[in-house]
């Protein structure tokens, strides 16, 4: 028995990722460079990856 598994690369650091099946609009997280990927796009097993803005909060300090 096999498992499905999609295939990308990060848009940043361009490191080769692999995951089980995800559907677009969906969020990942990169395991070299942490930034979080949003899926943009599944075609014949490849995902096109875009970097979700993170907007971190600003504590006063």
């Amino acid at each position: 028995m096999t498992t499905a598994t999609l295939s990308g690369a990060c848009p940043e650091c361009e490191t080769d990722l692999t995951v089980p099946p995800v559907d677009r609009g969906e969020t990942l997280s990169c395991p070299e460079c942490m930034l979080t990927l949003r899926v943009e796009e599944v075609s014949d097993g490849r995902l096109t990856l875009e970097t979700v803005e993170v907007q971190l909060r600003d504590w006063g300090q």
